[in-house]
């Protein structure tokens, strides 16, 4: 029984320490994106204020921003956690039953 305990706290941990790896890496995505925008922002109004082309990052790495965001905070994704958890034990239970087959 002890043994099984473990597995689970280890799973436990596992999913958690994979789920504060997602939202550091969504705050980096963020972090980073506030900072270069106001930079793309400057280049653009030093070089030719005429046509504001700093618009088209700041919409392309905004939508980028916030698939991650959902990604993180919203779903899993097609292919999270849940969706493997469950394919593993498809798999286990189809060899399973290959076997006494």
């Amino acid at each position: 029984m002890r043994p099984q305990l473990d597995n689970n706290m280890e799973e436990k941990y596992n999913r958690a320490r994979k789920r504060v790896e997602a939202l550091k890496g969504f705050y980096y995505h963020l972090i980073t994106y506030c900072l270069f925008i106001p930079f793309l922002i400057f280049i653009n109004y030093n070089t030719y204020w005429g046509f504001h082309w700093f618009w088209f990052p700041i919409i392309g790495w905004g939508v980028g921003l916030s698939f991650h965001a959902y990604h993180v905070y919203v779903n899993n994704g097609i292919f999270g956690g849940n969706w493997e958890q469950r394919k593993i034990e498809q798999f286990m239970r189809e060899e399973e039953e290959q076997h006494w087959e």
